[in-house]
């Protein structure tokens, strides 16, 4: 069994849709399909929620109109039989009515907004599976909402989902594509929830870890993995192989076409992840796996913005120990990741890409160092590759390729895989760029 997950782009016109069809039943393998919500929809929703939030209702309603006129359109070009038609638009005056009623609910809450978000997967997945029977295509719908769990700690439960996907697959054996929601879950209240933005690749590992797939391929507009940012840096290239690591790295310091959290599920089960190209399906894309052919060095850079640095400077630190204990502490308690830290005898800094409780985290750090005036808009761009075997050299070439770019921090040496980089968000696009000419060679 496979697992392949199709996003927005993929699954955002009638076409690509049947063009997905055509991909996912080109063999004979079973296959599980996670589909993201088309293409602006959870935007939609979202600019939905926030008018039913304000209470503004007829501008809810508006948003609500323009989104069912776009699946309207969507359903009339897709469905090619009369019977075909009349699911399809079943299907979204179902849902639709649905998301009307969840609009007029007072007060709007949380609860509701992610309530509405989730029907962006629940439309596309239910349209697709409609069009795979009017295809006659032995395939079934397996709500999401049945075995996707997450703990108190909006963390995903791994056991729970082996379980309960085990027993209902079992039902389904004979089924030659499995469609399902991506990002969509259920809280430990049983509500609603989902897996955060680009939360549908991580979807697709965790099926794939429960259900010890052969592989988990990831589609979208893209030919895998890039060496930098395509749209920023004038010349990038595919790269072919990474290991779990590199992409690991990759996917939280930037890299648009993985989800952070998607690595760890395939990495525990030891399984493949493809990332592939619905528009080029003949590209052969990014393979990510625990082994690699190619060679050491430097494989890719990515770039993480909205990075604030606090700066945090005590005598006391000087021959002293538990003052970094004390310090994270302060982060702990406030649940706000560290990404990068340096340190000297008295100083420490650190930066973090959440600034929701950046004032209460100073104040508490107030009281047991000196603060200097935290940056804001920062970015960390991150040197990715195996090391190890050139590990002298990298650094010299990383600096020289930066001569001309002020960097703010470097953390380099607790992985054989990462060199991270503090700049002004001002300077990332040429840093990127110095960086790639720098760094890569191209023919």
């Amino acid at each position: 069994m496979q697992v392949w997950k199709f996003g927005g782009t993929s699954v955002g016109k009638p076409e690509r849709m049947k063009s997905i069809q055509q991909l996912v039943t080109s063999d004979d393998e079973q296959k599980i399909v996670v589909l993201s919500a088309l293409s602006g929809t959870t935007n939609s929703l979202l600019m939905i929620g926030e008018a039913a939030k304000k209470n503004e209702d007829i501008a809810a309603e508006k948003h609500v109109n323009e989104l069912f006129t776009h699946y309207e359109t969507f359903v009339s070009e897709l469905f090619t039989t009369k019977e075909g038609l009349k699911k399809g638009n079943a299907i979204i005056e179902n849902e639709f009515n649905h998301i009307r009623s969840l609009t007029t609910i007072k007060p709007f809450t949380i609860k509701h907004d992610k309530m509405l978000v989730a029907q962006g997967e629940l439309l596309s997945t239910q349209i697709f599976a409609a069009y795979l029977v009017e295809q006659k295509i032995s395939s079934v719908l397996l709500p999401a909402l049945e075995f996707m769990r997450i703990d108190a700690d909006n963390e995903p439960i791994l056991s729970e989902i082996e379980y309960r996907l085990k027993e209902l697959l079992a039902f389904h054996e004979d089924k030659k594509i499995i469609v399902t929601q991506g990002f969509i879950c259920r809280n430990p209240r049983g509500e609603v929830d989902n897996l955060k933005r680009g939360g549908s690749d991580y979807t697709a590992s965790l099926i794939g870890a429960a259900v010890r797939a052969k592989e988990i391929q990831i589609w979208t507009d893209i030919d895998g993995m890039h060496n930098n940012d395509p749209r920023i840096v004038k010349r990038t290239f595919p790269v072919r192989e990474l290991t779990f690591e590199e992409a690991a790295e990759l996917a939280y310091f930037g890299a648009k076409i993985l989800h952070p959290s998607t690595i760890n599920p395939a990495k525990l089960r030891d399984i493949p992840v493809r990332l592939k190209n619905t528009m080029e399906p003949s590209a052969p894309g990014t393979v990510i796996s625990k082994t690699q052919t190619s060679s050491a060095g430097i494989k890719a850079i990515s770039a993480k913005d909205n990075v604030t640095a606090i700066y945090i400077h005590s005598t006391r630190m000087l021959n002293a120990y538990g003052f970094l204990r004390k310090v994270f502490e302060i982060f702990e308690k406030f649940k706000t990741p560290v990404d990068m830290i340096t340190t000297s005898e008295v100083s420490v800094a650190v930066t973090i890409d959440n600034n929701e409780n950046l004032d209460k985290i100073s104040k508490m750090l107030g009281q047991i160092a000196d603060l200097e005036e935290s940056d804001q808009d920062q970015s960390i761009i991150c040197i990715v590759g195996s090391f190890l075997a050139d590990k002298p050299n990298i650094a010299i070439r990383v600096l020289e390729a930066m001569k001309d770019i002020p960097i703010r921090m470097i953390s380099y040496g607790a992985s054989e895989h990462n060199m991270s980089l503090l700049v002004d968000s001002k300077d990332k696009n040429a840093a990127l760029e110095a960086l790639n000419e720098g760094l890569f060679t191209f023919e």
